[in-house]
């Protein structure tokens, strides 16, 4: 009787999507060189290089659907960029630009400075892992935490106006660090921020909405620092503002049922 042979099974081909991942390579990229260009003290070219990040992540995830090229390492992938150019890069950018100044104050000061940076780059890390668990569990309408990329926005945003402004970190040392804790919290934070993921490109809009494109994209151009810092400015504070007011709106359907 002759051995029977076991049946081979055909592996699945082995490879890695190359369009997204070469995004998300040139959004980490970005973040990397936002590092380079802060440590070397060119705080606008660290700033631009995390708004181009920004970008280039928007774009991954999009053209990964539109080519349906999804896949688990391009999820993980894209996780770990996020954490180097929106996590690790505004943290550095914002230590070296006015955090590292806080050591004229003493040492405990200047240790204040690099643990605040830490703890941004901490919360970030920690606003991705979540994120990436809760992805099909939470109404896809709003974000819990605010947004890395927004909050990188916030840290960097502010490094480039005022850099804009001919005004040096070593002069606003504790707003920025009010500023890199508070973006850091409010990652971590069960605060709801809105993420626009239901509105249809596709179906009609009102023609006052067209008209508010143009002219967001008409003020970035004529001064990108101050509007793009407004904007995102205007985005993070949307969070705690609405928490508020449904606390309020909370409180006040409770004193009537007493009443």
């Amino acid at each position: 009787m002759e051995d029977q042979q076991p049946e081979l099974k055909s592996s699945p081909r082995k490879g890695i999507y190359l369009l997204p991942n070469l995004l998300t390579t040139g959004a980490m990229f970005c973040g990397f060189y936002a590092i380079v260009a802060a440590m070397q003290g060119k705080f606008e070219a660290a700033s631009i290089a995390v708004f181009i990040a920004m970008i280039l992540d928007g774009l991954d995830g999009r053209v990964a659907r539109m080519t349906n090229t999804q896949s688990e390492f391009g999820a993980q992938y894209d996780s770990l960029a996020d954490l180097i150019s929106f996590g690790v890069a505004p943290g550095l950018v914002m230590y070296q630009w006015a955090l590292v100044h806080l050591q004229s104050y003493g040492v405990a000061w200047g240790k204040a400075g690099w643990l605040a940076a830490f703890v941004y780059v901490a919360c970030a890390a920690l606003r991705l892992a979540r994120f990436n668990v809760q992805i099909g569990k939470v109404d896809k309408r709003f974000f819990v935490g605010l947004p890395s990329p927004a909050a990188a926005a916030l840290v960097v945003g502010m490094v480039w106006v005022f850099n804009d402004l001919a005004m040096t970190g070593r002069n606003l040392q504790m707003p920025a660090l009010f500023l890199t804790l508070a973006a850091g919290l409010l990652m971590v934070s069960n605060v709801s921020f809105y993420s626009f993921k239901d509105l249809d490109l596709r179906n009609r809009v009102p023609f006052i909405a067209v008209l508010a494109v143009l002219l967001v994209f008409a003020l970035t151009t004529i001064d990108p620092p101050k509007v793009l810092f407004g904007v995102f400015f205007l985005y993070a504070s949307s969070g705690p503002v609405l928490w508020v007011w449904r606390r309020y709106r909370k409180f006040q359907r409770r004193r009537k049922g007493v009443e």
